[in-house]
């Protein structure tokens, strides 16, 4: 290089940088690790970075990565590209921390993320559409009777080329620009101040590019922000059983576990102590019996003719609270009664005298 380029040079570059950070986006990845973000109900083997600096979601299992860092208005550019046919991916914006009763999704709003071979219908496109999910609410623009908003027109890219993003949030509406062009619109969100999540669900995807553009806040309600972070951490990879003990007896489906009848219970390596609160989600059938949880080493049986649940076939949520030797349980929100003599340590755990449905264990200390 020429000596007197070099200051000729080093003016074009900062005057890049400026122009950067003018437009008041800042990246969301480093291009290495996760960091300013949090795993919610994946496994290490679902995210990683190639040597290009992509983000790469395998798919398996089906959940999230969310994150640090609650968003209410702002502007999320990115770019993506499946890398096989028919694949399955998205983005929610105002998420929960993590994933809601028996699902392996987080409530929030759902920017979709499908690749062009999955087919449109009338339930769906691949081109954009934005719903709320799990309890979320939205009033779409462009809706067909529901809460699903449908994209004006078809711009997005098929396998394995790139597509870019523009999702604005303000206010509690939110927008898609699809490569340049803004096709799907809602109203009226409900949170609009939460989480952003990444997506896994079975597509192998590269991200690139995710950059956000933070605008001012504007008052809100308590009941417009999404369940800020708890501590919680999932207990299952959704791949394998890594952290658990003898497994016989059990099935790990993606984001599910199923126990067979006789099966015993499916307790984690790890032994808690201190104060703590657990959650674990259950479904039960007809033959399932009594579901039991081990809190501590102890095992505490869910009467299957409990009130506080669900019809046989739907999930319910167990949250427990130790506090000391004393377990405060809770079913599906509602107290589920106290117990004493809870050890000072030991491991958690779930089983059933039948065939059980399991999904979401989660520990946090309290």
């Amino acid at each position: 290089m020429r000596p007197h380029l070099l200051p000729f040079l080093v003016l074009i570059l900062s005057g890049f940088a400026a122009a950067n950070d003018k437009e008041g986006f800042q990246p969301l990845f480093n291009g290495k690790d996760l960091a300013g973000w949090k795993v919610v109900n994946t496994a290490p083997s679902t995210w990683s970075f190639n040597e290009d600096g992509y983000l790469v979601c395998s798919g398996k299992p089906i959940g999230e990565i969310r994150t640090e860092r609650m968003y209410q208005n702002f502007i999320l550019e990115l770019e993506w590209r499946h890398l096989v046919p028919k694949g399955n991916a998205g983005v929610f914006v105002w998420a929960d921390d993590i994933s809601a009763r028996g699902q392996p999704f987080i409530k929030g709003v759902e920017v979709q993320v499908l690749e062009n071979a999955y087919g449109d219908n009338k339930s769906h496109t691949t081109h954009g559409d934005i719903f709320p999910i799990h309890g979320a609410i939205m009033t779409p623009v462009n809706g067909r009777g529901g809460q699903r908003a449908f994209p004006v027109e078809n711009r997005s890219k098929p396998s394995p080329e790139w597509n870019h993003y523009r999702i604005e949030c303000i206010d509690g509406a939110i927008s898609l620009a699809v490569n340049g062009k803004i096709v799907t619109r809602g109203t009226d969100c409900n949170p609009r101040k939460g989480y952003l999540c990444l997506e896994s669900e079975g597509g192998v995807v590269h991200w690139r590019n995710v950059r956000i553009k933070e605008l001012p806040e504007t008052p809100i309600a308590p009941e417009q922000v999404a369940t800020s972070d708890r501590g919680f951490r999932c207990l299952y990879t959704g791949v394998d059983f890594s952290g658990w003990q003898e497994t016989a007896g059990w099935e790990s489906r993606d984001w599910e576990l199923l126990s067979e009848a006789g099966a015993g219970p499916l307790l984690t390596k790890e032994n808690f102590k201190g104060d703590i609160g657990f959650i674990v989600d259950v479904k039960f059938k007809e033959n399932s019996g009594t579901a039991h949880v081990t809190v501590k080493g102890k095992s505490i049986a869910i009467d299957p003719k409990s009130l506080t649940l669900e019809k046989t076939g739907s999930y319910n949520r167990i949250e427990g609270f130790v506090r000391g030797d004393v377990l405060t349980l809770e079913i599906n929100g509602k107290s589920a009664g106290t117990f004493t003599g809870i050890p000072e340590e030991g491991p958690l755990g779930m089983h059933a005298d039948g065939p059980a449905e399991w999904a979401n264990p989660y520990v946090r200390a309290l």
